[in-house]
C-alpha cells in the first residue's frame, strides 16, 4: 500500500511538472509570437513596446498589457492599448489565428499630419470582438509615407480579418485644424456596433447616437456649432470596392463596384451660437458605387501642392477641376433623400419637406420660408439630368483670371443639366398684400449641337398682380384688371435630316385678355447656324428659307382694352374710338392689295376682328417660292408691303 501511495505521488508530481512545463512553453510561445509581431514594426523604423504578457492554457486566454505603437511613416500616428485580452485563442495554421472573444481596454489613437497641421485623437474605452480570425502577423508596412499607400495597406489588412461582431459602447474623436477653416472640436459616438465582418465586407454598421461640438473660425469672431445625430446605420459595406480604386492595376476597370447598399441616419439637430438651428428628420443614401477606371483619388492627391499657401496657376486649377470631374463620373449614387428639414433663424423658421436626388434629377419639395415681404412657398423645384462632372468641367473653363468668359464657355452651362422646373409657388409681391402664384414653370432643352441646344420647350402657368405704379400696366389697372393670368407653351425643334426648324407649339393665353397661337416653319437650316461665333452664324443664316407661318388670335377683352386706351388718348367715346381704328385699318387696304391681292382680304379680316368683340382672327402665310430668311427680315424692316408680297395670305375670322 505504501509503495502504491508513493507511486501515485510520483505520478502527480510528474504530471504537475509536465503541466507546468507545458504552460511555461505555451506562455513562451505566445510571448515569442507577440515579440515577433512587434519586431516587425520596429524593423520598419517604428516604435513598439508592450508590458506583461500572460497565457492561460486551460481557457486559452492571452493577455497583453500597456501596448504602445508609433509607426515610422507620416502622417505620424500613435496607438496605445491599456489591455488586450483574447479568450479561446488558437492557431488556425502557420499564418492565421482565431479567438472566441477579444477585448480591448483603453484604446487611444492619435494622428498628426504635418502641413497643414491637423491633429485627431480617437479614444475608445472598451472594444469587444467576437469570433475573430486574422493573420498572426501583419503584412509588411509600406516604405513610403504616401497617404494612398497607407490606405491601401490598411484596406489590405482589413480584408484579411473576419468577426461575427465588433462592439464599442463609446468612441470620442477630438480634432484640431489650427487656424484652418475646419476649426476644432469633439465628436462622441455611442452604441457602435459592426455585424458580420468578413474579408473586407460588413453586413451592417450602426451608431445609436453621435453628439458634436465644433468651434468654427469666423472673421473677427468665433462661432460654436453643436449637434446630435441619431440612428446612423450602414448596410452592406464593401471595402474591396474602395481598394480597387487605389489599385494601379485597375485603371482599365470600367465596371461599377458597390461600396454601400444604404446609409441612413436621423433625426439630426444642429445649433449655432449665431442663433441658427437646423433639424432634419433623416437622411438616406442608396446604392453607392465606384468605377475604378475613373474614380482615382490618388490622381487628385498627386495634384495637390506640397505648399498649400501657394495659389495654383490657372492651368493647375483647370487640371484639378478636370480630374475632379472624372472623379464624379466614376461615382454613382442610386438615390439620396433628405427628410423634413427646418431651419430656425432670427427672421423666422424655414421648412422643407424633402430634398431628393435620383437618376440625375435634383429636387426640393415643400419649401416654406420667411422673406422680407412675407412667407414664400414652393411645392417643388427640380433640376433635370444634372451632371456634377459636367459642372466641374464647365467651371474649369472659366478659370482664367482677368479674362471674360467667351460666349461658347458660357453656353457650356447647357451641358450641365437638361432642364429645370418650378411648381406651386406663392410669393409676396409689392406691399405683401398681393402675391404671385406660379402653377408651373418648366424649361427643357436637348439635342446639343456643340454647346447650343437645337430643341427646347418652355411652359409657364402663373398669375401675377398688376402694378398701378407701372406705366406700362396702367391700361390694365384702369380697366379694373388687378391680376393677369399667363399660360405660355413654347416649343422649338430642329431636324437635321430634313434641315427643317419649327416653332410649335407656340401658345400664350393671357386669361381675360387674349389667346394667341403660332406655328413658324423654316427650311434648309444648316447645322453650322448653331454656333457661338456671330460671323459664322450670319454666314450660315443666309442659307435659311422661310416656311409657312400660321397665326391665330382669340379676343377675350384685349380689343376693348385697346379701344378704351385709344379713347382716353383721343378724348373720344368708345364707339367713336372703335370706328376710328377700323377706318384707319381700312385706309391701308388699297396699298396692301396693290402689292398682294391676298393682303386685301387680310385687312378686311383684321377690321372685322376689331369691329366685333370675342372673335378669333386666323392668318396663314405660305411662301410663293424660295424666300431667304435674311432677305425677308430686311424687307420687313424697310418695305413690309413687299415682304408680304412673297406669300400667299389666307385670313378669316369667326366666333
Amino acid at each position: 500500500m505504501k509503495r502504491i501511495l508513493i507511486g501515485l505521488i510520483a505520478v502527480a508530481v510528474l504530471a504537475a511538472g509536465g503541466w507546468l512545463g507545458f504552460n511555461l512553453y505555451a506562455k513562451h510561445r505566445a510571448t515569442a509570437e507577440v515579440e515577433a509581431a512587434f519586431d516587425q514594426i520596429r524593423a520598419g523604423g517604428g516604435k513598439a513596446s508592450y508590458g506583461k504578457v500572460t497565457f492561460d492554457v486551460m481557457s486559452r486566454t492571452l493577455t497583453i498589457e500597456d501596448i504602445a505603437v508609433e509607426p515610422a511613416q507620416q502622417p505620424q500616428a500613435r496607438v496605445r492599448i491599456a489591455n488586450l485580452k483574447g479568450t479561446g485563442v488558437r492557431q488556425v495554421d502557420e499564418t492565421r489565428f482565431s479567438a472566441d472573444n477579444i477585448e480591448l481596454a483603453g484604446l487611444d489613437v492619435t494622428l498628426e499630419q504635418v502641413g497643414p497641421p491637423v491633429k485627431a485623437a480617437y479614444k475608445i474605452p472598451q472594444v469587444t470582438i467576437r469570433d475573430y480570425s486574422g493573420p498572426i502577423r501583419a503584412q509588411s508596412a509600406p516604405t513610403s509615407s504616401s497617404l494612398i499607400d497607407i490606405c491601401r495597406f490598411v484596406l489590405d489588412q482589413y480584408a484579411t480579418v473576419t468577426a461575427s461582431s465588433v462592439v464599442a459602447p463609446t468612441l470620442t474623436v477630438s480634432f484640431d485644424a489650427g487656424s484652418n477653416a475646419g476649426g476644432n472640436g469633439d465628436i462622441v459616438y455611442s452604441g457602435l456596433a459592426i455585424q458580420k465582418l468578413a474579408r473586407g465586407k460588413v453586413d451592417a454598421m450602426k451608431a445609436d447616437r453621435a453628439t458634436f461640438t465644433i468651434n468654427v473660425p469666423q472673421p473677427g469672431k468665433q462661432d460654436k456649432v453643436t449637434g446630435e445625430l441619431s440612428n446612423l446605420v450602414v448596410n452592406d459595406f464593401d471595402a474591396t470596392a474602395i481598394a480597387a480604386t487605389l489599385d494601379p492595376q485597375k485603371t482599365n476597370d470600367d465596371s461599377y463596384h458597390r461600396v454601400y447598399r444604404q446609409i441612413a441616419a436621423g433625426p439630426y439637430v444642429l445649433t449655432s451660437a449665431q442663433g441658427v438651428r437646423i433639424e432634419v428628420d433623416g437622411v438616406t443614401f442608396d446604392e453607392i458605387a465606384v468605377q475604378p477606371s475613373k474614380f482615382r483619388p490618388a490622381e487628385i492627391l498627386a495634384l495637390m501642392p506640397a505648399d498649400r499657401s501657394v495659389l495654383p496657376t490657372p492651368a493647375q486649377s483647370r487640371e484639378m477641376m478636370e480630374k475632379l470631374a472624372g472623379l464624379y463620373e466614376g461615382l454613382r449614387v442610386g438615390k439620396i433623400e433628405v427628410g423634413r428639414t427646418s431651419m430656425g433663424t432670427p427672421q423666422g423658421t424655414a421648412r422643407i419637406n424633402a430634398v431628393r436626388y435620383q437618376q440625375g434629377e435634383f429636387a426640393i419639395e415643400g419649401l416654406d420660408a420667411p422673406s422680407p415681404k412675407g412667407q414664400f412657398k414652393m411645392d417643388r423645384f427640380a433640376l433635370k439630368s444634372f451632371s456634377a462632372a459636367n459642372l466641374m468641367r464647365w467651371a474649369a473653363g472659366l478659370t482664367n483670371p482677368g479674362q471674360t468668359p467667351s460666349p461658347d464657355q458660357m453656353l457650356g452651362l447647357f451641358r450641365v443639366l437638361e432642364g429645370a422646373e418650378i411648381k406651386g409657388v406663392v410669393s409676396p409681391y409689392g406691399n405683401a398684400k398681393q402675391s404671385v402664384t406660379i402653377d408651373t414653370i418648366s424649361l427643357n432643352w436637348g439635342q446639343l449641337v456643340g454647346s447650343i441646344p437645337s430643341k427646347a420647350n418652355l411652359v409657364v402657368k402663373m398669375v401675377a398682380p398688376t402694378d398701378p405704379a407701372n406705366p406700362a400696366q396702367m391700361p390694365l389697372t384702369m380697366a379694373g384688371i388687378d391680376k393677369l393670368a399667363i399660360d405660355l407653351d413654347l416649343g422649338a425643334a430642329w431636324t437635321e435630316s430634313s434641315g427643317s426648324f419649327a416653332l410649335a407649339p407656340a401658345t400664350i393665353d393671357l386669361g381675360n385678355l387674349a389667346k394667341a397661337q403660332a406655328r413658324v416653319a423654316l427650311a434648309n437650316v444648316p447645322r453650322g447656324v448653331f454656333t457661338s461665333d456671330p460671323a459664322q452664324a450670319m454666314a450660315e443664316a443666309g442659307k435659311i428659307e422661310a416656311g409657312t407661318v400660321e397665326l391665330s388670335l382669340h379676343d377675350n377683352g384685349v380689343v376693348d382694352l385697346a379701344i378704351a386706351q385709344f379713347a382716353r388718348m383721343q378724348n373720344v367715346g368708345r364707339d367713336g374710338a372703335r370706328q376710328a381704328i377700323i377706318d384707319g385699318i381700312k385706309a391701308q387696304r388699297e396699298q396692301f392689295a396693290d402689292a398682294n391681292p391676298d393682303a386685301g382680304a387680310a385687312v378686311d379680316a383684321i377690321a372685322s376682328f376689331v369691329a366685333t368683340p370675342g372673335q378669333t382672327l386666323a392668318l396663314k402665310l405660305t411662301p410663293l417660292g424660295k424666300v431667304p430668311l435674311v432677305q425677308l427680315m430686311d424687307l420687313l424692316n424697310t418695305e413690309p408691303i413687299i415682304a408680304l408680297a412673297q406669300f400667299r395670305i389666307e385670313a378669316s375670322t369667326g366666333l
